[in-house]
């Protein structure tokens, strides 16, 4: 069962309505790292309260650009220097773990260099991602403090002339598993916001993700028109991209392995 709990204005669980007021990323950073620990530690025991096994968080996106729309404005970012993110970021995790919830390091490769928000389409990050977004992620699978990640909808063409970082096996399997040296699961970000929904089809989406290296996909009908049966097409999508062969089933048991592995964790 997850939520998005990172603090601060993300935060589904709102004070107004008798729930904890968790500081933002931004004002957990400004201050010692203890200070995010004791808040953290607060919010995985409200969550391991309430039932909640995965939080989507913590944001490991540096403030590259301060008036982001998508990170930077909304204060989800623990700082503009990459190590002092694996700090705090760090600190949540462990706080997280003391609950045994599980967390996801978001938004893969880094979003924190954006100037649009990729809700509502597609961001191109090409002139403005700089190598050290990809610090905090280093160096907390170096740490092996990782359980998930979680994709971002940008295009760097300069990797991937073509697909944003969800549907990119440039991105999934060639930096981050390769590279970087991740084993754990990769989960999308949700696939019906503005950046995929404006740019590729449902099932292309989907077959699309899996086949780059998403584990798991989140579809939370971000989008304009409610869809009930947007999980239950999904499933049926995929089992005929499987019979087809546009997905193969060694794929789907790479990802089983992955989550199961995960829920062991839990």
């Amino acid at each position: 069962v997850a939520i998005d709990a990172e603090g601060g204005k993300i935060n589904r669980l709102k004070a107004k309505y008798g729930f904890l007021a968790i500081p933002s990323a931004q004002a957990m950073g400004a201050q010692s790292v203890a200070f995010t620990r004791k808040h953290a530690l607060l919010l995985a025991n409200q969550l391991f309260q309430l039932g909640f096994n995965v939080n989507f968080a913590p944001v490991v996106d540096v403030n590259i650009n301060p008036s982001n729309p998508v990170i930077g404005a909304l204060e989800r970012s623990f700082s503009t220097e990459p190590l002092k993110v694996v700090e705090h970021a760090q600190v949540f995790i462990e706080a997280h773990q003391a609950y045994n919830i599980i967390t996801a390091l978001k938004h893969f490769p880094g979003h924190g260099s954006s100037k649009a928000d990729s809700h509502l389409g597609l961001v191109d990050i090409t002139k403005t991602y700089q190598l050290e977004e990809l610090v905090p992620f280093q160096a907390l699978i170096k740490k092996q403090k990782v359980e998930m990640i979680m994709t971002a909808h940008i295009i760097n063409k300069n990797i991937d002339p073509k697909y944003p970082s969800t549907l990119s096996p440039l991105f999934i399997e060639d930096i981050l598993r390769k590279e970087l040296g991740f084993e754990g699961v990769v989960i999308s970000d949700d696939l019906q916001m503005g950046a995929i929904t404006e740019n590729y089809g449902f099932a292309q989406a989907l077959i699309l993700a899996i086949n780059a290296g998403c584990d798991m996909l989140i579809i939370s009908n971000n989008n304009k028109v409610y869809d009930e049966t947007a999980p239950k097409r999904a499933v049926e999508i995929i089992f005929e991209a499987v019979k087809q062969g546009r997905i193969t089933k060694n794929r789907l048991n790479q990802a089983t392995t992955r989550i199961k592995q995960l829920k062991k964790l839990d």
